[in-house]
Parts: C-alpha cells; structure tokens; sequence
C-alpha cells in the first residue's frame, strides 16, 4: 500500500440539491450530491495532490454506493469504507439561494451506516498516515464513533504525527450543549492545530475575543489555533506567532455551505509544504473565497495547477 499523507474519517450522505429555488416542500428538481466535511476536505487534499484515504462506513444501497464512487473519482483512496448491511446510507436536501443567504438542509441521517464507526473500522496500515484530519461531526454522531475521535487522534498525537481538528458544531446532533462542549474541547486538545470559527470558538471557550479563544486552547497543549472569521479573514496564533490574514474580496457569495472545509484544505496543505502560518491562512482564505462562488459543497475546491497562493 503507498505511503498515506492524510487520513480523514465521518460520515459522507448523498446531497440532493434543489434546483429551484424556494420552498423545499415545493421543489421538484433535485440534483444528486455528496456532502460531508470530512470528505470535502479529502477530496480537496486529493485534488491539491496529497494521498487521502477516508474511513467510514455506507450502507449496503445505491447511495452508499453514489457515495464511494463520487469519491473515488476525486482520487480518494475508500478503501476502508465498510459497507453495512443493515443500516442505511444518510442523505439530506438543501435549497437553492439565490441572495447568497445560508441555504436550508433537512437531514436524514438518524441511524445511519456511518453512525455505527467504531474503533473497530482501525486497520493498523492507516496509523502510518502522516497526518489525520478530524472534525467534531463524528462524535456527535454516536457514542462508539466518539470513542473512534478520541482513539485516532490520541493514537496519532501520540506516534508524533500532525492532527489538525475544526470543531464543526452540529447542536442537533448532541443531547445538550453542555455534552457537546465538553466533548469537543476533549478532543480538540488532542490536536496539534485547532481551526473554530469565531462563533464556535466563543461557545466552546466563554471568550469573545479571538486572542483568547486561541490562548484557551493553547494554555491546554495545543501548538496553534486558526479562527475563521468569515469575509474578513482569518486570526492565527501559535506560542511564538501570532498575526491576522485579511479575506479575499468576492464579488457575489453563490453558496456559502463548504467554505470552512476549503479554509481547512488550504491551511493542511500548506501547512505539510512546511510552509508558515501566515502563508497557510492566506491560502486558507484563497480556496474559501473560490468555495463561496461555487454552488455546491466542494465543487469549488482548486486542483493543484489552479492554486494562485
């Protein structure tokens, strides 16, 4: 097997989004998609060149198998996707904006295949990857892929490869606030780089201030933390650096769904190119700045020819 640069692991669903826009109730053209953090920045990793293999699990259907062949042509390595005979394949609906506002998404996703990861999905071969990608999604999904959370990125930290972490809150997911805070502060300081937006820093930590979101979670281990903050750009601190990167102009926001998982693919790839914080945020912005103009989850994500930063 070769060399694993990037291991990522959730839950991707099938997406149908409308093609009208309005109502959902009152759609009746859907285009068929995949959705799922996780995936999206594997895929985008993929496209930037990086060898990313994805653990998770489908159900035994056609859209479990939409799913995996959807990210098989992105070049992502599936092959540690179970397929789960006796639980389904999540999906969800998303509505079309046409003011740049945050589409509606119903999920079904209750029970789901993925919802059943556990650590017992590990094969060995994918602990020699060189960095793990998580998010706080998976643990808010059942209470055996919580434990699968904690055990990569525990297991990872600890062999000295890099893991970087975005909070990704989902509320309706978790049975309080109060669980999903304390859980997903648990795992991020297992991670090397915290990447919160700025609303989500501030639940998780109490702080409003940028400065101290990012020194909560680096008074607790952490080597760096990124604060997403929208159109205006990015806030990076690290225990010896700290600086603001300014946003990329966009003309029109197209859709807005996917953006964080682009800032997320720019700082990862850069970051392993051993290039600087200030250059990996500024990259950050880029591809989520290409993200926001394109509609759909990833399909804004640039391949490696295409980067300009």
């Amino acid at each position: 097997m070769p060399e694993i640069d990037i291991l990522s692991f959730g839950e991707t669903m099938a997406m149908f989004v409308a093609e009208q826009p309005g109502d959902l109730a009152r759609v009746e053209h859907f285009e068929k998609r995949i959705a799922g953090a996780d995936s999206n920045v594997a895929i985008g990793l993929s496209r930037l060149g990086f060898k990313v293999s994805w653990l998770s699990r489908v159900g035994a259907d056609s859209l479990g198998r939409f799913v995996v062949d959807s990210l098989q042509r992105e070049g992502v390595d599936c092959r540690h996707v179970s397929v789960d005979a006796e639980h389904p394949t999540g999906f969800q609906l998303k509505s079309r904006e046409l003011t740049g506002n945050d589409p509606k998404v119903e999920y079904f996703r209750r029970g789901s295949a993925a919802s059943r990861l556990s650590v017992a999905d590990v094969s060995a071969d994918l602990l020699n990857a060189r960095h793990l990608h998580a998010t706080g999604i998976p643990a808010a999904l059942s209470a055996s892929a919580r434990e699968l959370s904690g055990y990569l990125m525990s297991t990872m930290h600890d062999a000295g490869r890099s893991v970087s972490f975005d909070p990704n809150l989902r509320p309706a997911l978790w049975s309080s606030q109060a669980q999903m805070i304390t859980e997903v502060n648990r795992l991020a300081v297992l991670a090397h780089w915290v990447m919160p937006g700025l609303a989500e820093g501030a639940l998780l930590t109490g702080h409003e201030d940028p400065d101290d979101i990012a020194g909560f979670y680096l008074d607790r281990g952490v080597e760096a933390v990124v604060i997403k903050l929208g159109a205006k750009g990015a806030y990076f601190r690290t225990h010896q650096d700290q600086g603001f990167i300014a946003g990329v102009p966009v003309a029109k926001v197209i859709d807005t769904v996917g953006a964080g998982d682009g800032f997320a693919v720019g700082v990862i790839s850069a970051l392993l190119e051993n290039q600087g914080f200030p250059a990996a945020v500024a990259r950050g912005n880029w591809i989520g700045s290409r993200a926001v103009q394109s509609r759909g989850d990833m399909e804004g994500l640039p391949l490696r020819t295409e980067l300009q930063v």
